[in-house]
Order: C-alpha cells, then sequence, then structure tokens
C-alpha cells in the first residue's frame, strides 16, 4: 500500500527514530538529575581539551527542566534550548500534518532544498560562532561556559 504523506513530511520511520532520540536525551539527563549530576555522558571535546563545545551543558539544560527551572537551563546552553523547542514544534506539526488532522494544523514554514542548504550552513556558522565565544576568558563571556 502507498505511503499517502504529504510529500512535505519525513517518512514514519525519520519521526519515530526522532521521538526515540529525543526520549533518550530525556532519560539521559532524568538519569543525571536523579544521580545527583554523578552519573551523565561526558563531553569528549570537553575532557581531552578542556573547550566547551556548542552542546556542553544540554545534560544539566534538560535536567534543569524536568526541575521547572528556565533560568538555569537557559544559562547551561540557551541555544540548544532555543533549537530543541524549534525542532518539537516541528516534529509535531510533521506528526499532525502526516496523521491528516485537520481541525490542529499548525504553520511552518517551507523551505526549497537551496533554503535548507542555507539553513543548515548558517545553523554550522552559528555553532562554530558560539563555540568560539564561550570559550573566551573574558567577562561577559565566561557566563556561556558551560
Amino acid at each position: 500500500m502507498p505511503d499517502s504523506h504529504p510529500p512535505a513530511t519525513p517518512p514514519a520511520s525519520v519521526l519515530a527514530g526522532m521521538a526515540v532520540a529525543a526520549l533518550g536525551g530525556l532519560s539521559i539527563a532524568g538519569i543525571y538529575s536523579w544521580s545527583g549530576g554523578t552519573l551523565g555522558i561526558p563531553c569528549l571535546l570537553r575532557s581531552t581539551t578542556g573547550l566547551a563545545c556548542p552542546f556542553c551543558g544540554t545534560t544539566r539544560m534538560v535536567a534543569a527542566l524536568l526541575h521547572g527551572d528556565l533560568t538555569s537551563a537557559l544559562l547551561f546552553n540557551a541555544p540548544v534550548l532555543v533549537a530543541a523547542t524549534v525542532a518539537g514544534y516541528v516534529w509535531m506539526s510533521w506528526v499532525l500534518e502526516r496523521h491528516g488532522n485537520r481541525r490542529l494544523r499548525l504553520p511552518r514554514p517551507r523551505l526549497t532544498p537551496v533554503g535548507r542548504h542555507r539553513l543548515t550552513g548558517a545553523l554550522i556558522g552559528l555553532a562554530v560562532v558560539f563555540m568560539v565565544v564561550r570559550n573566551l576568558p573574558w567577562e561577559p563571556f565566561t557566563v556561556l561556559g558551560a
């Protein structure tokens, strides 16, 4: 039987994979929080070089969110929090669109392949800039270090 989802939505396997990845991240943050910060996955870059990568602080960010502490979550890693919120919104819009929900349809941008390519390049560039800035040893940049 052919797949009847609109071509603008990813296949069900991709949507399921995104959900599994999100649940895995929540599980890791939950274990980190439950253990009082003793169990977690260390950042390989930070462990070997001492530099904070663009994702450093994400586990603590999610653990703070699980405790309802948005301020701490923003301090741990604001760019990832914003990106995860946008990704969750887009995922939900894809799921609703895929399952034909006519009553609740979330608006979302539709990007051309060129637009996707440019967005990917811009996000990678922003991640590199964030990594450099958060590792600068001067105020106010030291606040960004996870």
